[in-house]
């Protein structure tokens, strides 16, 4: 009488073996301005929005968000913040929203991974097309990043001086284009990207925000971004090396490694 030796099944270790971290499938991004909030999800096309404004607290944008992209697939997301930006997330609160986002823990309140970068560094990551870059946005303010070979380097130079005296945000920012006139706010900001393209030694400057609609015959080796790099630098932001990662757990820990030569500062 033969015997037939069944096979042993497959070890339970051999099965559950974890694949490779790496970036993830599928990111909504989400772009927080001082009038509305933005967001895009992998594979979608037209964005979504929501008011913002004195009453945005990061609660009610952790609300917001999860209630207007209903229905939108993502395991992960990427928040361009208006102000400083620590490897913890913001380390400063925004002039233009509520208040409570310095310690604020993004990912346990959203229960997946969360990468957070002030908000004109990723619309610079996601308008660069290599060499030394120079981002400004137009918007409530003026955000502002310098990028030179992959270095990602957030600036403020809304700070900066105006030769009149007020600074540079206060001029080009909003509240400037009401009170010069859209012909006087033009040239102020032809002479300021003039002055800081030469300062910064770049070879372009690109020009964003929501006011970039109305900068008209910029000067030359200057461009205006596309209303959608914001959505392609969050994006982007999930391949770069050294970015923190805010878990789902809540803790800071979380790693995605990629072959990316890239480094923030």
């Amino acid at each position: 009488m033969s015997t037939t030796k069944s096979k042993s099944p497959k070890s339970t270790k051999t099965r559950s073996k974890k694949a490779p971290v790496g970036p993830p499938a599928s990111i909504l991004v989400v772009d927080i301005g001082g009038t509305k909030v933005k967001m895009l999800a992998t594979g979608e096309t037209e964005p979504r929005k929501v008011p913002s404004g004195k009453e945005m607290s990061p609660s009610k944008l952790v609300e917001a968000v999860k209630e207007v992209a209903h229905g939108w697939k993502y395991e992960a997301i990427s928040i361009g913040y208006p102000g400083l930006v620590g490897s913890l997330g913001p380390r400063a609160e925004p002039g233009n929203l509520g208040p409570g986002w310095v310690g604020f823990n993004f990912g346990a309140a959203f229960g997946i991974p969360v990468r957070i970068i002030n908000d004109a560094a990723m619309q610079a990551l996601g308008s660069y097309e290599g060499g030394r870059m120079l981002f400004l946005g137009l918007g409530t303010g003026l955000g502002s990043a310098l990028i030179i070979d992959n270095v990602i380097i957030p600036l403020e130079l809304g700070n900066l001086l105006f030769k009149t005296g007020e600074t540079i945000a206060n001029v080009l920012g909003r509240k400037g284009f009401k009170k010069l006139g859209k012909d006087a706010w033009r040239a102020a900001v032809n002479e300021v990207i003039t002055t800081l393209m030469r300062a910064f030694v770049v070879d372009y400057v690109v020009i964003g925000g929501g006011n970039a609609k109305n900068v008209k015959n910029l000067p030359p080796l200057s461009r205006l971004g596309h209303n959608l790099t914001a959505f392609r630098g969050g994006f982007r932001l999930w391949n770069l090396d050294d970015v923190q990662t805010l878990s789902g757990e809540g803790d800071h820990t979380a790693e995605v490694k990629s072959p990316a030569e890239w480094r923030i500062v």
